[in-house]
């Protein structure tokens, strides 16, 4: 089975190496030191930092495993290449709730680099997979937790 790739932002790809970079030359070695001090403290058995230490270290590794494997299915998709009259990944997306009036603007990213409170959506969530391939003032209906939502596209920026 092939491994899907999955879009990200030159940015998102950057800040996932600094994760991994910070995770594995600051937070690693300070556990090291951590399970190496408990160690210290004799009977291993009964030695509840110690134990601590290793479940820290172990809940690392598994971090550190995940961001490699996202960083291993990345296809970086720069600015650049990115252009249209329909909206698509890397599209920065006004739109009107119809329902309420309100105005949103999305910026739309791989699911790795989501940020709802920056306002950055996955493609791959209900509003994305709504928004991709409609152009401006196209009315899309979209089923999320709360309900359903009418979202009319006002703009499409690069």
């Amino acid at each position: 089975m092939p491994v899907r790739t999955v879009p990200m932002t030159p940015e998102g790809h950057r800040k996932l190496k600094a994760e991994l970079h910070r995770m594995e030359q600051v937070d690693w070695p300070d556990i090291v030191d951590e399970i190496e001090k408990a160690r210290a403290h004799g009977d291993l058995k009964e030695n509840a930092e110690y134990h601590a230490a290793k479940e820290k270290q172990g809940i690392l590794d598994a971090k550190i495993r995940q961001i490699k494997h996202k960083l291993a299915r990345a296809e970086i998709i720069a600015a650049d290449e990115l252009k249209g009259d329909t909206v698509a990944f890397g599209a920065h997306v006004k739109v009107k709730n119809m329902d309420t009036g309100d105005e949103q603007e999305y910026a739309l990213v791989g699911p790795e680099e989501t940020d709802v409170l920056s306002g950055k959506i996955s493609i791959a969530s209900p509003v994305g997979k709504a928004l991709v391939g409609k152009g401006k003032g196209v009315v899309v209906e979209v089923q999320t937790p709360g309900g359903v939502r009418r979202l009319k596209i006002l703009k499409i920026d690069w």
